[in-house]
């Protein structure tokens, strides 16, 4: 299979949208802007069909990071989530990879209300690994 990312063949991962014939390489898959459920199924989806986040928040001007303290931008994006549980917790993609890594699924909880639940599988969906 050729990877629709970079070109390349030997791509293994197929979107798994019913009738989508994109594949890719895992480590292609953060630039390609897919996603991969790290959970049960380990689904991966394309840029097309991945699973966006259903709560309405939209951030205020000016809003930063959690994290890195650098802005997210003016809405929600393959790179910029928010809690959805508080919905006034704004990060960026790789800075909550970062921090669900260091945490380990022990730990792991939004970095400003503290809510596990909610968050931890709204994380799995959205492709966070949690290890």
């Amino acid at each position: 299979q050729r990877c629709f990312v970079c070109g390349e063949n030997g791509a293994t991962i197929t979107c798994q949208e019913t009738g989508c014939k994109r594949s890719f390489h895992l480590p292609c898959a953060v630039e390609g802007e897919c996603v991969t459920q790290f959970l049960l199924q380990y689904r991966s989806f394309c840029w097309e069909h991945r699973p966006q986040q259903e709560v309405e928040a939209v951030p205020e001007e000016d809003t930063t990071c959690l994290i890195c303290m650098d802005p997210v931008g003016d809405r929600k994006s393959y790179t910029t989530m928010v809690c959805p549980a508080c919905k006034s917790a704004w990060f960026h993609r790789g800075c909550i990879q970062g921090q669900a890594t260091r945490a380990g699924i022990l730990c792991f909880r939004c970095p400003l209300c503290g809510d596990r639940n909610t968050f931890i599988t709204e994380m799995f969906t959205m492709g966070i690994r949690i290890p």
